[in-house]
């Protein structure tokens, strides 16, 4: 290997693993904020978690507890009580008498997911054209500045984490704790896939684009452009992963 393909390695290496403390961050606070475990346990699922979200464990890999209790240097009980708490988020199957495994949600179940998704941010983004100040909506061009530049470098990785901070920034703003909720709940069953949808050749500009029609209509306040914008986008981003895991009816 020579001193090109040297850098190349150690580049893609730094922002697979900022990729992967990302992925963690995000696990830490799904977990933390619903469920008190004790620390390895949490860290556990922190770090199973996030490498399910990174691809680095695929759907239908088996998780063996003692490989994993080898690993951490500790008895299967924090490994089990750890896939279960990322089996209530989506993440685990943990079938009875059978061994763990990454979960690998079918087709129907990820059309129920971005259809649900879409009609919740529909109302959130209404609700934030309708109420936003300029504070609020500097925020947002800020996070969608984030996503520019991303897409600019062509910089997958760091599209799809802007992607995710700038929902998780219009959830926040539109105060609506419900649905905030409810969102949260989805929110680790959608990371991985999201890299997997948004990695389909023409779909990131496309992101890009849809995005940089929903800041201009938060700044003409256009709540049902809003809605209409980013409830396509998530209709779209269902389209892609339709035709990269099964074919739509």
């Amino acid at each position: 290997m020579g001193p090109q393909e040297e850098r190349a390695a150690s580049e893609r290496s730094d922002i697979d693993a900022r990729s992967l403390e990302r992925a963690q961050a995000l696990v830490q606070r799904i977990v933390a904020e619903r469920h008190d475990r004790p620390s390895l346990v949490s860290r556990i699922a922190i770090e199973m978690g996030a490498e399910i979200i990174e691809g680095i464990r695929q759907p239908g890999d088996d998780l063996n507890s003692v490989e994993l209790s080898k690993r951490y240097r500790t008895s299967r009980t924090p490994i089990r009580e750890a896939l279960m708490l990322l089996e209530k988020e989506g993440l685990v199957d943990v079938p009875p008498r059978k061994r763990p495994r990454v979960a690998s949600p079918g087709i129907d179940e990820i059309r129920e997911i971005y259809r649900a998704r879409a009609v919740l941010f529909a109302m959130i983004a209404g609700e934030i054209a309708r109420s936003i100040g300029q504070e609020g909506l500097d925020r947002l061009k800020a996070g969608f500045r984030d996503m520019e530049v991303a897409y600019r470098s062509n910089d997958l990785n760091a599209f799809v984490w802007a992607n995710v901070d700038f929902y998780e920034l219009n959830t926040q703003l539109a105060g609506n704790q419900t649905v905030k909720r409810i969102l949260d709940s989805l929110l680790l069953r959608t990371a991985g896939l999201r890299r997997l949808s948004l990695s389909r050749p023409g779909r990131m500009a496309r992101s890009y684009d849809d995005h940089a029609r929903l800041i201009n209509a938060y700044e003409d306040r256009d709540a049902q452009l809003a809605a209409a914008l980013i409830q396509s986008n998530h209709i779209n981003a269902l389209a892609a992963l339709e035709s990269r895991i099964g074919q739509a009816p």
